[in-house]
């Protein structure tokens, strides 16, 4: 049993650093191939270093021949530095815990680099390169079995201990290539799941868009053709209708523009002056619909990195939603902005007491081209949400039918000094 307990042991020490770089290239699944060669080397180097920390060799007369796996790997799948780098760690480790001399330690590892750079270059297999390390290092343990580990003992008893060896060698070499490649592969078929999920929203949001720019098209064309220049009253009930769809197809067409080419150019803004200008531009708006406007900004003066338009942008979408879903049913309409300052972010709070959302809207709220306005295009509050996401920061609805809808802005914040 313990033979076995050895085994797993070193099975782990060598498999747990690969799995930890598989996990991570697939969590970090845009990273570009130099970083996941990097990944990689550290996973090799993590390898060597458990097997020497913690694995052993007790049960055989032959010291960590596993050690040489990562280094096979290292062959196959990352460049010269590191395949110098390990080899000498081994001829180091092998010089201090065995009898052999270190000068034909070096010999060894450098007929190996040799030999599998060629092959590597020739993009020879890992069972090739695997066969070939096996048959080239059975040849050299013959000499050492014989002349330093154990030169009493009879040659069959050695050749057996030799063959014993290679073949758990070459098993767990094989084990953890397998689930190396395993690895690997299921990592590439999740990115190309990813891509391919990526080009069906492309190709959805797209029939999305000619969908809409084909109703008001339609439209416009339908009454075209009813239309008569010789009658004046057609002319004056049809045209203003056609110019009005013209304009709905040019706003849908701009919010989607918006909408795939957000650009955020952050600079230094104070956040409060930035909420109070924006209730200075809408206040004809709020008086127009009859809007009582609660503003709870701190007085003192907050600097961010922040893209000025871009934000005031958000900020407009959001309180003309809140002003288009007023309750004409209810004695007073309010709305009202709260700014919470934090200490690592700052949470702006618009709410209103107008008609609310339900809760199977609310779930849709921020897919692109869901809207519940009888003229709204549906990209709002996706723009709104892509800028401020931009900003390191999180957009939130949360509304209740006839009640109240209540949008939270979470943007980071950390103390500076923004003097400028």
């Amino acid at each position: 049993m313990l033979i076995i307990e050895e085994m797993i042991l070193n099975v782990m020490c060598l498999f747990f650093p690969l799995a930890i770089y598989i996990i991570g290239i697939a969590y970090f699944r845009n990273q570009d191939i130099k970083k996941e060669k990097i990944f990689l080397e550290i996973a090799l180097y993590s390898s060597v270093y458990l097997l020497i920390k913690f694995g052993s060799s007790k049960f055989l007369i032959y010291p960590m021949i596993l050690l040489n796996i990562p280094l096979l790997i290292a062959y196959l799948k990352t460049n010269s530095r590191v395949t110098i780098t390990l080899s000498t760690i081994l001829v180091i480790y092998y010089n201090f815990n065995t009898d052999i001399n270190l000068y034909y330690l070096i010999l060894e590892y450098i007929t190996y680099f040799i030999i599998l750079t060629y092959l590597a270059s020739k993009n020879a297999s890992f069972i090739k390169m695997i066969t070939i390390f096996v048959f080239i290092k059975s040849f050299i343990m013959s000499f050492e079995m014989f002349l330093i580990f154990n030169p009493n003992n009879y040659i069959v008893i050695n050749y057996i201990l030799i063959f014993s060896i290679m073949t758990i060698f070459t098993s767990i070499a094989y084990l953890i290539l397998f689930c190396l490649n395993k690895g690997e592969e299921i990592m590439e078929l999740n990115n190309v799941v990813h891509e391919l999920e990526k080009e069906k929203k492309l190709r959805e949001s797209l029939f999305k868009i000619t969908h809409e720019i084909k109703n008001p098209i339609a439209v416009c064309k339908g009454y075209l053709d009813m239309l008569d220049y010789k009658d004046d009253t057609k002319t004056r009930k049809y045209v203003p209708i056609i110019k009005d769809e013209i304009n709905r197809t040019l706003i849908l067409m701009d919010d989607f523009l918006d909408y795939t080419k957000i650009q955020v150019e952050k600079d230094i803004v104070d956040l409060y002056l930035l909420l109070e200008e924006t209730c200075d531009i809408l206040k004809p708006l709020f008086k127009k619909n009859q809007i009582k406007l609660n503003v709870n900004i701190p007085d003192d003066e907050v600097y961010m990195y922040l893209d000025y338009n871009r934000l005031k942008q958000v900020l407009v979408n959001i309180l003309k939603n809140s002003i288009e879903a007023k309750d004409k049913k209810k004695n007073e309409n309010i709305i009202s902005i709260d700014v919470q300052k934090k200490k690592e972010e700052i949470i702006i709070k618009i709410k209103d007491n107008g008609i609310g959302i339900d809760k199977k809207s609310l779930n849709k709220v921020d897919e692109m081209f869901f809207t519940t306005k009888e003229k709204g295009t549906g990209l709002g509050v996706a723009l709104s949400k892509e800028i401020i996401n931009q900003h390191g920061g999180s957009l939130k609805y949360s509304s209740l039918k006839n009640k109240y809808t209540i949008v939270t802005i979470s943007l980071p914040f950390q103390e500076k000094n923004y003097a400028m």
